[in-house]
């Protein structure tokens, strides 16, 4: 049952930091985007990077609320 706290928080933590990066990259053009690899390392790192917190914050509550 923890896989699946985490799988919900992995599936989580991505779409929160998908919101995020929709808010910081508003001001950066699509050409930009898709010729750019420094912004798609360091932008693809961080929400992979919210993507894990989210897992550990779901593996986290289900520790503490449920075990």
């Amino acid at each position: 049952m923890v896989y699946v706290a985490g799988i919900i928080g992995l599936i989580g933590g991505f779409m929160c930091g998908l919101m995020l990066l929709t808010f910081l990259l508003r001001n950066v053009k699509r050409e930009d985007l898709m010729n750019d690899p420094y912004i798609k390392w360091k932008y693809g790192l961080l929400n992979w990077g919210c993507a894990i917190l989210g897992a550990y914050a779901g593996v986290s509550m289900y520790e503490k609320y449920f075990l």
